[in-house]
């Protein structure tokens, strides 16, 4: 696996992951003002959640390089499908 396939992968597995901590942890606002969505969270935290995300990403993405060195699972046998 090269430098920019890893890179790709890292990228797609903290995109997933990010989707899957945003929900996490919001409130509603009480008392929406004029202007203001319903829906829209009192504190959206996100740079928080953007660290618990790259965290998590990081140790899929090391598990992901083991398992794909270890041949678990290649993209080279994808090829000849």
């Amino acid at each position: 696996m090269g430098w920019a396939t890893g890179i790709m992968v890292y990228f797609v597995i903290w995109w997933t992951i990010l989707f899957c901590i945003l929900p996490l942890g919001v409130r509603r606002v009480e008392n929406p003002g004029a202007g203001e969505e319903r829906g829209a969270p009192e504190r959206p935290e996100l740079m928080r959640k953007a660290v618990i995300t790259t965290i998590v990403a990081a140790v899929l993405w090391l598990a992901f390089y083991g398992l794909y060195q270890a041949d678990v699972f290649s993209f080279r046998r994808l090829e000849g499908s």
